[in-house]
Order: structure tokens, then C-alpha cells, then sequence
């Protein structure tokens, strides 16, 4: 099955949601207008569903091997890459001065969920060149700059991030890998790193590692850790490709999914001869290392929401096709034909549940997107505040919507039925891919600790505060509303849950525990709130759009025969009347979970501690 998306619901949530026009209206982005940027959208979903996606096949069934210390990639990769390169894609939302397109961040989350949902292996190699060399731009020398930017944003040389070695896993601190100091101010990197996606390839003539590492007298912890840029292959003043740089990789994982994506074990320096730049002072890596690290995170969160929302099309798709079983309404008529399976009514409980999960996520990485964008577009205290939004939702980004991600990859299987366990339909292999959006760049468990402990108390919670009074103004709007009334109410409700256990947890004995016990729940409790927020919000614009219909073709609203005649007849009219309906689902199959976790984390039940495991 191709690789389809929701263009419709992407352009609504960036033109008709969001006040994107506004943001393109800025001097940063003056080569830019709706027009074009809906050109560049059209192209990068071309590219997805002639190439990338027909790739993602091949990527999954023939996978990356390691041969005799190298890495290869599928041929269909290739020419993928290459189509990737020519476009310029890698660095759409990069500096133009170093060859980038200068798009908006916003931009570039819609680009990259085309990217992302047709070949999830490949994209990666992108993503971290991007991060990597973004971390070069904001953080490097001038000499540095002109070595490695344009070629990484051009996509000739490709990026990585290294942090996890084999006695460390997710404690970056305990990292032993070392960094000497050389006479010419560069330093000698000896260790080992696993887990380094794309750490090897084939694909480009150069690889530019960001390392992770401690000098002699660097004191223990993250705070000890500096930041190299170590590349695969030295690299001359004038560019030009020099020596190998001992940078050698050991082996690559057997994995559940992203088999086109290598997942390397590299050994920087084995034979003494690995050469780094420092990136801005020693022992101040980490705190570099986050200005990729954050983006990425939400890109992994994009990572679910772009699996997800390929899953709903290609279920959505399937069930419209799938004949099987008797209409429900002729359930005793043994003479009825057969109909699709989109008639019934369990399945469209699955598509428009999954449909609405999908409408949320993408609402939330957008609108996460949006405040990047103004963070860098303001000044003072205007931008700090945009950036502490970020701030709260980056982990919001990562961990709700990789989790729901997968779990929307899972209903769509189920639609295909016994189908979607085979490999003849792409169900399972988004659901494969999917799978580890969760568990790497931070596991969401970590993501939870990190909202909870860091992101919550953030500028004296005056971040969530404000993140949360949007939602509240929206249930302010929509309270006396005779259709999104009783959402709009089981949203105030969910925000009062919220609010009660954020006062009630820190008077407790137990409130450490209980935190840590209730993490997760209490991360997603809040995506859930974001999520019917978002979509509730809109509702309304989508419910305006649909009242314009009605006049424009002179029915009157309060004509329900007559409206829904003209809604099963105009496609615009669908989707807008769609909008308002996968926001009142959201609210009523998502928002009493919030309560149900509140009853459980204010119990403060402690079996999983009690148990002898």
C-alpha cells in the first residue's frame, strides 16, 4: 500500500489553527508566503510517496549489514538519499547562510511527518545531521563553521549524537570515554559508544560525530562531560577529505524495527589516532548537548505521531475496501450482500479513535513548533516565556505522543484483522518501527522524572500555569455551548483534577514516592488535557468554517436532513464537520482517564513497592 497523508488536516492546523501566516509575515522568513510554503509541502509529500516511501520497503526487508567493519544500506536508499539531497530537505529549516532553506520550525514538523511516516529509517541519518550540525553552528569557531555546516546541512556529510556507552546506558554520567589535549588544541578521543544510530553508513563520504566525553581532571557526573566534534574522516583546511580518523565500527544491532536505520557500536581512538574539536568550554557539554537533544526529542515524539497517522490512512484505506460480514442493520438477513468493513461500527471506533489521537498529536508538536519559532523571533522576557513553553512540552512532545503512537500503530493493525499480522500490509511494520520512539532518545519513563522533578516547578510553575489557563479559557468559551458544552465541562473537570493533586502532592509524607511511582500517569494526564484543549480549540474554528458552507449554499443550519445532505456531498464540508466530531470523541473516550489516574495517584497505593519482586 503507498504511503498516504492527511494534507488537509496539516494546511488546516497551520493556516486556519494556528497564526502561521503572521509568523511568515516576519523578516526572518520574508522569502517565504502561504503560496510557497504550501509548494514545499506538496513536493516533500511527492518525494515521501514516490521514493521514500517505496524505499521503506526494501529498508525493512533487506535491512543495513555490517561487513568486515562497514555498514551498507539498502540500494533503494541510495537514490533516496540522493533525492533527499538535491531537494535540499535536510537543512529546510536550517540557516541559509550555511545553505539551509530557512523555513520555519513550524514548517519543518509538517515536512518531517511526510518524512517520518514514509520511511522512518532513513529520516533519521537526517534528523541527527540536522541536530549535529546545528550544534556546530551555534557552539563552534568560525573554522569549524566553514568546515562542517554547509556540507552537513547539504546533506554531502551526515551527523550523529554520541552518548550511551555499554556500563552506562541511560546514566550519561557514569560515561568513561576520554578526551586529551593535544599541542594544536585539539584533543586525542579514546572509548566506546553503542547505540549510535547511523553511526555508519554508506550513504556519505563523511560522518560528523557529536561525542560525549571527560577530560583528565574533569570532575565526576554529567557535570564533567565536554563536547567534541569528532569526524569519521579528518578534514583539511580547505574542506577536503584527510586521513582516517580511527573512528571504527564494531557491530550493528539486530532490532524489532527501523531495520534500514544502522544502530552502531563505534570505538573512537583504538589505535590512538581520533582526533576531536572541542565545542565550547571543557565540562559544559551537556549542557550543549540538550540544544540537540531537545529538538530531537521532539522529533521522536513526531516519530510516533508521523507512524501513527501513516497507520490510520492505510487502515482507513483497507476498511473501505475489505469486504466481510453483513451490514449491522441486516444482521438476521442471511441473503445480505457483504459489506466493507467501515460499515461496522467497532471498526470506526478504532479509525476515528486512532484519527483523533493522530489530530491531537500533530496538534501538539505544532503547536510546540510555533513557540520554537517565536522564542527566536522575540526578544527578552517575550522570549523567554515562548521558550519555556517549549521547555514544558518537550517532554510532553517525546513522551505522549510516542506512546500513543504505538498504541494507534496497534489499533490499525487490529483493523486489518488476521491481515495486518502479515507482512503482505504495512500495519506491522509501523507498528515495529514505532515501537522505540519510546525508548530512545530518553525513555519516556525519564521524560516523565524530567517533567515532573524539572519542567513542572519551571519558573515557578508559571510555564504550565499559563499552558493550562489556555485550556481553561477554552472550556470558558464553550460552557454554555449546546453542542461542545459537555466536553467543554469534562475538561474543566480533568484541568480540576490536575490542579487538586498539584496542591495536595507536596503536603504529603509520601509526596517523593508517589511522584516517582506516578510519573508517567501524571505527564500523560496532562497530554490528555493539551490534547482535548487542542482539538476543542479547533472545533470552533472548524464549526465557523462549516456554518460559511451552509449560508454560501443557502441551507439553513438548524436543517439537520439538509445539512447532512450537503456534508456527505462536499468534501470541505466533511472535513470541517469531521474536526468538530473528533474533538467531542477525544473528550469523551480520553478525559475520564484523567480522572480515573487522579483517583489512583491520590490513594497513593504503593503495591509495586510493597512487592517482594
Amino acid at each position: 500500500m503507498a504511503y498516504q497523508a492527511d494534507m488537509r488536516d496539516v494546511l488546516f492546523q497551520l493556516f486556519e489553527w494556528l497564526p502561521t501566516r503572521e509568523l511568515l509575515a516576519h523578516e526572518r522568513f520574508s522569502e517565504w508566503d502561504p503560496d510557497s510554503v504550501q509548494m514545499v509541502l506538496q513536493e516533500a509529500l511527492k518525494l515521501s510517496q514516490e521514493v521514500l516511501g517505496p524505499a521503506n520497503v526494501e529498508g525493512d526487508r533487506v535491512g543495513a549489514r555490517w561487513e568486515n567493519g562497514k555498514v551498507y544500506l539498502p540500494p533503494s536508499f541510495h537514490d533516496a538519499y540522493q533525492k533527499i539531497k538535491e531537494g535540499g530537505w535536510i537543512g529546510c529549516i536550517n540557516n541559509p547562510e550555511y545553505g539551509g532553506m530557512g523555513l520555519p520550525e513550524v514548517i519543518g514538523t509538517a515536512v518531517n511527518e511526510f518524512f517520518f511516516g514514509s520511511n522512518i529509517s532513513l529520516s533519521l541519518t537526517a534528523l541527527l545531521t540536522r541536530g549535529a550540525g546545528y550544534l556546530v553552528e551555534k557552539f563552534g569557531t568560525d573554522e569549524m563553521r566553514q568546515l562542517f555546516c554547509e556540507r552537513m546541512y547539504s546533506g554531502q556529510w551526515a551527523g550523529t549524537m554520541c552518548l550511551t556507552e555499554p556500563q552506562a546506558g541511560s546514566d550519561v554520567g557514569a560515561s568513561k570515554t576520554r578526551a586529551i589535549k593535544q599541542p594544536n588544541g585539539r584533543y586525542l578521543i579514546q572509548g566506546e559508544k553503542i547505540f549510535i544510530t547511523s553511526g555508519d553508513q554508506d550513504l556519505t563520504e563523511n560522518i560528523i560525530h557529536a561525542v560525549l566525553a571527560r577530560t583528565p581532571d574533569a570532575e565526576p557526573g554529567t557535570k564533567g562531560l565536554s563536547l567534541f566534534v569528532v569526524p569519521k574522516y579528518r578534514v583539511n583546511p580547505d574542506g577536503s577529505l584527510g586521513e582516517f580518523n580511527d573512528v571504527a565500527c564494531s557491530n550493528i544491532e539486530h532490532k524489532l524495527g527501523i531495520h534500514g536505520s544502522p544502530t552502531c557500536s563505534l570505538v573512537f581512538g583504538q589505535n590512538d589516532a581520533c582526533e576531536g574539536f572541542l565545542l565550547g568550554q571543557e565540562q559544559e557539554g551537556m549542557k550543549l548537548m540538550f540544544y540537540m537533544m531537545n529538538p530531537a526529542r521532539i522529533e521522536v515524539g513526531l516519530q510516533g505521531a508521523a507512524l501513527a497517522a501513516a497507520a490510520y490512512q492505510a487502515a482507513l484505506a483497507y476498511a473501505k475496501t475489505r469486504l466481510q460480514g453483513r451490514h449491522y442493520s441486516k444482521l438476521k438477513d442471511a441473503d445480505a450482500p457483504q459489506v466493507a468493513i467501515i460499515e461496522h461500527p467497532d471498526v470506526r471506533r478504532m479509525l476515528f479513535t486512532s484519527n483523533a489521537y493522530v489530530h491531537a498529536m500533530r496538534a501538539l508538536l505544532m503547536q510546540t513548533s510555533y513557540y520554537v519559532d517565536m522564542s527566536r523571533l522575540s526578544e527578552g522576557e517575550e522570549a523567554e516565556r515562548y521558550q519555556s513553553y517549549v521547555d514544558v512540552l518537550t517532554p510532553i512532545c517525546k513522551a505522549w505522543a510516542s506512546d500513543w503512537g504505538f498504541r494507534v500503530t496497534e489499533w490499525c493493525l487490529q483493523v486489518f484483522g488476521g491481515y495486518g499480522y502479515t507482512m503482505e500490509y504495512p500495519a506491522e511494520q509501523y507498528l515495529r518501527d514505532a515501537k522505540i520512539a519510546s525508548i530512545y532518545e530518553g525513555t519516556n519513563g525519564i521524560q516523565a522524572l524530567d517533567f515532573v522533578a524539572r519542567k513542572l516547578p519551571l519558573k515557578g510553575g508559571k510555564p504550565i500555569r499559563d499552558l493550562l489557563g489556555k485550556a481553561e479559557e477554552t472550556f470558558k468559551k464553550l460552557r454554555n455551548d449546546p453542542q461542545l458544552m459537555e466536553p467543554a465541562w469534562m475538561l474543566a473537570a480533568a484541568l480540576k483534577q490536575i490542579e487538586d493533586l498539584s496542591k495536595g502532592l507536596g503536603k504529603r509524607p509520601d509526596a517523593m514516592m508517589v511522584v516517582l511511582l506516578n510519573s508517567v500517569p501524571l505527564l500523560d494526564m496532562v497530554g490528555d488535557v493539551l490534547g482535548a484543549h487542542f482539538l476543542l480549540e479547533q472545533a470552533i474554528v472548524a464549526r465557523e468554517k462549516l456554518a460559511a458552507i451552509f449560508a454560501a449554499k443557502g441551507v439553513d443550519a438548524s436543517d439537520k436532513k439538509a445539512c447532512r445532505a450537503v456534508i456527505e456531498d462536499d468534501g470541505e464540508a466533511a472535513f470541517y464537520h469531521n474536526k468538530v466530531q473528533l474533538a467531542i470523541h477525544f473528550a469523551y473516550r480520553v478525559l475520564p482517564g484523567v480522572t480515573a489516574k487522579a483517583v489512583a495517584i491520590r490513594a497513593g497505593e504503593m503495591a509495586p513497592m510493597e512487592a517482594v519482586l
